[in-house]
């Protein structure tokens, strides 16, 4: 198996069937631009529709990387209430646009106009139907593992189980819908193995984060490199901290630091009273404490032993990755 051949890598004209997962803050012009240099697919975060950032984050991407393979990605239910960062993407051309968490076929159209391919992340198999409809080019399967959002430990599932149900869904129902893994995939092994189950690539996130690119603060970076796959978890707390109202049923992974630790087991009393805990969490990110601020990242932080640039990450995932695959 040629992983230049994956359909994935034919259909963007890609050298490695990789996306950038457009993580809010973190996916910038520079990481997004690197991706893309390195043969990936470069999606810059918009995330919760911040219209000036994307704007100079998005300029910087394309000035530094190929047009051809930049694109962006948002939160879909923040786009609901706001959608001139979307707006604005579109009216550049990307080569695709990502939407996860919402409802897509709102958008879909208005996409499909401006040429640029629909990516839909889902959680679930009963969200593919959706996703389908709105006349997705590529479905993202999310396992709860991925750092960042996701669905909560109630509804989430694992990418091992996801992925291959997913893709036999797609290849009954609809066959020409690419399929990429997200959650977990952050080396050579765990990217084969990923087109193993039957995806069409990887959309990685937690791996590129650990990068030089990344916009996620340093120190959040160095936590996470002294961090094993048991120190992450998934809860509500980081979102009541930062004051981001998420609707159910997601909700943050991200490592699992002191302050973390004070009010997972008490998320009602955190939700009914959180101006303490806030100012704790509000002075570790001005500190740059990681004991109290949130460092970003998926059960994958065990993969993550050193922070070279992007280019370097890629090449070396797909080197590993076609080893192992063979020709």
């Amino acid at each position: 198996m040629k992983i230049t051949e994956s359909r994935f890598c034919r259909r963007f004209a890609l050298d490695t069937a990789i996306a950038l997962a457009p993580m809010a803050l973190a996916s910038g012009g520079a990481l997004a631009a690197a991706s893309a240099r390195a043969g990936a697919l470069g999606l810059v975060g918009g995330g919760y529709g911040e219209l000036a950032w994307t704007q100079r984050e998005y300029a910087l991407a394309l000035q530094q990387g190929p047009r051809e393979r930049i694109g962006c990605g948002f939160i879909t239910w923040k786009l609901d209430e706001d959608a001139s960062a979307l707006d604005w993407a579109l009216e550049h051309r990307p080569v695709a646009v990502m939407l996860s968490f919402g409802d897509p076929r709102t958008y879909a159209g208005r996409i499909a106009r401006s040429g640029a391919a629909l990516i839909c992340q889902v959680q679930r198999l009963e969200q593919v139907a959706q996703a389908v409809e709105a006349g997705a080019t590529v479905i993202v399967a999310q396992g709860g593992e991925a750092g960042g959002h996701g669905m909560n430990g109630l509804n989430s599932r694992a990418t091992i189980t996801l992925v291959p149900e997913i893709a036999d869904w797609l290849a009954a129902r609809s066959p020409g819908t690419l399929l990429l893994a997200a959650g977990g995939i952050a080396d050579g092994r765990t990217l084969a193995a990923a087109l193993v189950l039957g995806a069409d690539g990887a959309l990685v996130g937690s791996r590129l984060w650990a990068t030089r690119e990344s916009l996620a603060p340093e120190g959040a970076k160095q936590q996470a490199v002294q961090t094993t796959g048991d120190g992450t978890a998934r809860s509500e707390v980081f979102d009541i901290l930062r004051r981001k109202n998420w609707p159910a049923p997601y909700d943050f992974r991200a490592i699992r630091n002191d302050l973390h630790r004070q009010w997972e087991g008490r998320i009602e009393a955190l939700r009914a009273d959180p101006a303490a805990a806030r100012a704790a969490y509000d002075a570790g990110v001005t500190a740059g404490d990681f004991s109290r601020a949130h460092a970003t990242i998926g059960e994958s932080v065990a993969l993550v032993r050193d922070l070279p640039p992007a280019e370097e990450i890629i090449a070396r995932m797909t080197r590993e990755a076609q080893a192992l695959l063979g020709d």
